[in-house]
């Protein structure tokens, strides 16, 4: 990879198949990184350094507004052994069965998957994936329990963008009926065109230059431990599903409560 001689988007996958993440499992899915802060621009431009996503910071830093609040929340929870409000800057994760399908819920089987995780049906229309720049805007500034990262599709699959299979998904409150992606002014309504930028940008000299960061949080030592705490990345302890010694765990409730969060909320994947 250094070298030149496989690709971003290879390498990421070979470090999401070294840390057992797998196409198989919804709840340890393949974690990609958003590349891009523009989804505003008439045209893309790639040279300049500020098209592209801090990738030295996680969701929850992009801005400091929300830095700061994530650091005050890890501040003000005391540490507490078996209690969901345990120390940690996210509650939330990055990755997980429900935001895997929500990205990919125009497209079978995801679609059949997502309802049965939503108790069987679509989820809120304003609450559906439908346009890149809000799911942007939502996990990088606006919502404090929104951290989502990406997945491989968006670099790969143009088909998950479309509605194609025409399923009833909603109407949001402001009366915009959800169908294909609203898509960044770049891509000019074109899910190929956005794929292929998409890709492009992902590969881009910024993002190589840079990209090692990102893994550092995810896959690498910045992802547990002191390191985590300075860079603003740790999360709950039941999502670090390998660390946690279930048969030390006496009390059935707590147990089963770690389980479900393990299989409903996603696990940190292991340190590579």
């Amino acid at each position: 990879w250094q070298k030149r001689e496989i690709s971003n988007f290879d390498y990421l996958m070979y470090l999401n198949t070294l840390a057992g993440r797998s196409y198989n499992d919804y709840m340890q899915y393949p974690v990609f990184p958003w590349v891009l802060a523009d989804y505003h621009s008439e045209i893309l431009n790639l040279t300049n350094p500020h098209t592209f996503r801090d990738l030295s910071k996680p969701m929850g830093a992009q801005t400091a507004e929300r830095k700061h609040k994530f650091i005050q929340r890890y501040k003000e929870v005391e540490k507490s052994e078996g209690d969901l409000s345990a120390q940690c800057h996210y509650c939330t994760h990055y990755s997980s069965a429900i935001i895997v399908a929500s990205y990919l819920v125009r497209i079978e089987p995801f679609t059949q998957t997502f309802c049965s995780l939503q108790g069987g049906s679509f989820d809120v229309a304003d609450r559906m994936f439908h346009s890149v720049k809000s799911t942007w805007e939502s996990a990088s500034r606006d919502n404090m329990s929104d951290v989502r990262e990406l997945i491989p599709e968006f670099f790969y699959l143009p088909e998950f963008l479309t509605n194609a299979n025409h399923f009833e998904l909603g109407c949001m409150q402001d009366g915009t009926v959800l169908g294909d992606v609203q898509l960044p002014p770049w891509a000019d309504g074109d899910p190929h065109k956005f794929i292929l930028l998409h890709r492009q940008a992902l590969e881009s000299d910024y993002v190589s230059a840079h990209l090692h960061r990102w893994i550092d949080l995810i896959f690498g030592h910045k992802q547990h431990g002191s390191a985590a705490v300075e860079a603003v990345n740790t999360y709950h302890p039941y999502f670090y599903g390998d660390k946690m010694d279930l048969n030390n765990i006496k009390d059935p409730l707590i147990k089963s409560t770690i389980l479900g969060f393990i299989s409903n909320f996603g696990q940190i994947p292991k340190q590579v």
